[in-house]
């Protein structure tokens, strides 16, 4: 599920940036695309990570 949203947000800001940056090369395009997905890689990582240490907890640890 958290992919997907990842996946929608990157869509978005994609999509933003095509049109709230029209004059844009093909190369800038490219470039933020990117960038993007380089972004939300990380912050794929970043989540997998948190989610594995919440849930290495030991319950009966206080």
């Amino acid at each position: 599920m958290i992919k997907k949203i990842n996946w929608l947000i990157w869509l978005v800001l994609v999509i933003l940036w095509n049109y709230g940056f029209p004059q844009a090369s093909p190369f800038q395009d490219v470039a933020v695309a990117v960038f993007l997905s380089i972004l939300f890689i990380i912050i794929q990582l970043l989540q997998s990570r948190y989610l594995k240490k919440s849930s290495s907890r030991s319950k009966f640890e206080q």
